[in-house]
């Protein structure tokens, strides 16, 4: 079984909800980038214990759980990797305003395996959050490849309660 299969597996029977995003999320709506790793996005505190990890490093995965700092949007990350597999990054996000991308995100394929995929629109507000160069660029690709009405009104709206950083960016990558 593919790593990813096995990752979804244990977050599924420890009740994890989670999402992925990044390119693999980007490539389902329509946005082709290259990238090494698979991410996927949680809010649940609970993954960021090794033990719930404990099948996976019995079948020779690799797993490192990082603890950033409170100033990265992308604090805390679980690095889980295998021989000839590509990596899983499992973002740990703060909740707050993420806990919304979960119930909004739709089911896509990635690697052969059924997943709850972020829709576009809570892709752009994570990057804006990220806020780093490439990001802003996989703003303006999905922004390009848009076939969903009133995703820019969305995104100004879900905008109005959400950092200023974020506010600032958008309105760079639109030319407000």
């Amino acid at each position: 079984m593919q790593l990813l299969a096995k990752v979804v597996e244990v977050l599924k029977e420890h009740e994890i909800d989670f999402v992925v995003i990044g390119a693999s999320a980007m490539a389902v709506h329509g946005v082709s980038r290259s990238t090494l790793d698979i991410d996927l996005l949680t809010i649940d505190q609970r993954a960021l214990r090794k033990g719930i990890w404990a099948s996976l490093i019995g079948e020779k995965a690799e797993v490192i759980v990082r603890f950033g700092d409170v100033q990265d949007p992308l604090r805390d990350v679980v690095q889980i990797e295998s021989a000839a597999q590509r990596p899983i990054d499992l973002v740990v996000g703060h909740g707050g305003w993420q806990t919304e991308i979960f119930p909004r995100a739709v089911r896509g394929v990635v690697g052969g395996v059924k997943v709850p995929i972020a829709e576009k629109m809570d892709l752009i507000l994570l990057k804006l959050y990220a806020g780093g160069q490439q990001d802003l660029w996989d703003i303006q690709q999905l922004l390009g490849t848009d076939h969903s009405e009133g995703l820019q009104d969305r995104v100004e709206t879900a905008l109005e309660d959400l950092p200023a950083g974020m506010r600032k960016s958008w309105l760079r990558i639109v030319g407000g």
